[in-house]
């Protein structure tokens, strides 16, 4: 699943991530969510705070487990979590950097109404740089 996202994470780099993600959410800056089909658990979507290009913007990302791939999870939560960065109200752009490899999710971002900017130097995570497609959507 981390093929596009500098491959796997050592556990050190989960719980390091897990905590920016709650420290996120605690401070009303995003957080991170499940995206549940019935009973399942079927992936994680999230925005938070970031500065981009001496800009204060949202940026969402997201990863739906590979069995449940191809149903239209990661577009339906995508729409939510527009809505969730909408009524936040404190930030008027939303950026995803996915992979410039990553077909499903860069289809995603033109599905869900956002702008290709182009490709850049993206760091994610932490220490690994990888080409990203910019992508932009006016809240």
């Amino acid at each position: 699943m981390m093929t596009h996202l500098g491959g796997p994470q050592t556990p050190d780099e989960i719980v390091k991530a897990h905590g920016r993600w709650c420290d996120a959410a605690s401070n009303g800056r995003g957080g991170m969510f499940k995206v549940v089909s019935g009973s399942d658990v079927v992936g994680t979507i999230g925005f938070w705070h970031k500065r981009w290009r001496d800009e204060d913007i949202y940026e969402t990302g997201w990863s739906v487990f590979p069995e449940f791939r191809g149903r239209g999870f990661a577009l339906e939560a995508t729409g939510a979590i527009i809505e969730r960065a909408r009524a936040a109200g404190d930030r008027r752009h939303l950026h995803a950097f996915p992979h410039v490899e990553n077909e499903a999710s860069n289809a995603i971002c033109k599905k869900a109404g956002f702008t290709l900017l182009g490709p850049v130097e993206f760091e994610y995570p932490p220490g690994n740089f990888e080409l990203s497609n910019d992508w932009v959507l006016d809240l």
